[in-house]
């Protein structure tokens, strides 16, 4: 399998285009993604975390994990010229990281799953 290369997306308009795609949720997080169109092959990450989680510490401490849980996953189960934006839930800061792994990489494949039937 050849190294996927990932770039992080950081301008509020590529976030407002991948939330058009499609999402796929569960307890800890919800995948958004959607194919970008361009012929570019790399893979796009961004991650949103909301004050309704809880204040700056338990934000920061939510997008950290799912940075790094994104950081495993994407490369076995990203498509190439995608990109996906990584939403944090109550708990992802605080859940057992077996279970965050679990939850993220369930979110993925069944994103892949609903752009593959549609």
């Amino acid at each position: 399998m050849e190294a996927v290369e990932i770039r992080r997306l950081k301008v509020r308009r590529e976030f407002l285009q991948t939330a058009k795609g499609r999402a796929a949720r569960r307890h800890l997080v919800v995948v958004q993604g959607r194919d970008r169109k361009d012929g570019q092959p790399h893979v796009g990450e961004g991650f949103t975390t909301t004050r309704k989680i809880g204040g700056a510490v338990v934000r920061n401490r939510a997008r950290r994990r799912l940075r790094v849980a994104s950081r495993e996953l994407l490369p076995q189960h990203a498509l190439p010229g995608f990109d996906y934006v990584f939403i944090a839930r109550a708990g992802t800061a605080t859940a057992p990281w077996d279970r965050l792994l679990d939850d993220v990489e369930t979110a993925l494949i069944r994103l892949h799953r609903e752009i593959s039937a549609k």
